[in-house]
């Protein structure tokens, strides 16, 4: 295989596994009845006027399946803390003891389950889409190297491998999405 290819090949790979890990990100965040840090990471926090992630300013656990135990590093954090969370509207109330924050998880509903299914499958739609146009970034630039007089077996060949890859992923983007329903609709 000529260089050219395998270029082409090693980014769309890439671009393929970019995907995967940006769906894998997205449905880590989201909350399927258990407690999980993730929940609170796009959640920041004023620390001396430098807006730093949660888990910069404090030691984050999940001692219980039901709770996540938020405990700063330094006490005067806790009201900043509090409202942050307050302010992401993640759907989840700390309670402030003075110590740590508390955050119980409340039990999903049958409904709201139904409705993080629908998002697990949008993600998954569009992790899906990300792989589709890596795919055709791919076959259009081994198009161009055809007319710049490639042989036509290589780039059928190539076109075959890229779509091997296309297929792997899918597969495993599917997986992912199982899983995580199976997580969701699971009591």
């Amino acid at each position: 295989m000529n260089e050219e290819i395998e270029l082409i090949t090693e980014e769309t790979k890439e671009k393929m596994e970019k995907a995967l890990e940006h769906l894998e990100h997205e449905l880590a965040r989201l909350r399927a009845g258990r407690s999980n840090p993730a929940l609170l990471d796009g959640i920041t926090v004023d620390y001396y006027g430098v807006n730093s992630p949660l888990t910069q300013v404090s030691n984050i656990n999940t001692p219980d399946a039901k709770t996540i135990l938020i405990q700063p590093w330094e006490k005067n954090m806790l009201g900043t803390i509090e409202k942050a969370i307050m302010a992401a509207n993640i759907g989840l109330t700390p309670v402030n003891n003075g110590e740590v924050i508390r955050i119980n998880i409340p039990p999903l509903t049958e409904e709201r389950r139904h409705q993080l299914v629908k998002q697990v499958r949008n993600e998954g739609e569009t992790a899906k889409i990300s792989i589709r146009t890596a795919r055709k970034w791919a076959n259009d630039e081994l198009k161009l190297l055809l007319k710049d007089g490639l042989p036509e077996d290589s780039e059928k060949e190539a076109v075959d491998i890229v779509q091997e890859m296309t297929h792997e992923y899918n597969t495993k983007i599917d997986k992912v999405m199982a899983t995580k329903e199976r997580d969701v609709m699971t009591v």
